[in-house]
């Protein structure tokens, strides 16, 4: 019996893609100021990426997260998203972010 490292990987992937639908999404015109104040705490560039970062470490891979980025991009279901041109600017964003390089300290 092989021992599962990743128990929760397919939560993980999941909550990768509702994290970049919902970055990419923005949001809307009438938002209350509750969903201004989250949107602004919750959904920028930086809070998106380190939000990916710990799924990756929880056993998503890059590979997989950019294939997520890929589904989006290019699949029917998600069309509604790809109408505005903001949107495929931020999921272009996001994807430089996540597929640079990390930088690591050394001593």
């Amino acid at each position: 019996m092989k021992p599962n490292n990743f128990a929760m990987k397919d939560w993980h992937l999941e909550h990768v893609e509702k994290i970049i639908i919902r970055y990419i999404k923005g949001i809307s015109p009438d938002a209350s100021s509750f969903e201004k104040r989250n949107f602004k705490k919750y959904s920028t560039i930086s809070s998106c990426a380190k939000q990916i970062e710990y799924d990756i470490k929880h056993g998503v891979t890059t590979e997989e997260v950019l294939a997520v980025m890929q589904r989006i991009r290019y699949e029917k279901s998600f069309s509604e998203l790809r109408g505005n041109p903001e949107t495929v600017q931020r999921l272009d964003e996001l994807e430089k972010q996540v597929s640079a390089p990390k930088k690591v300290a050394s001593w």
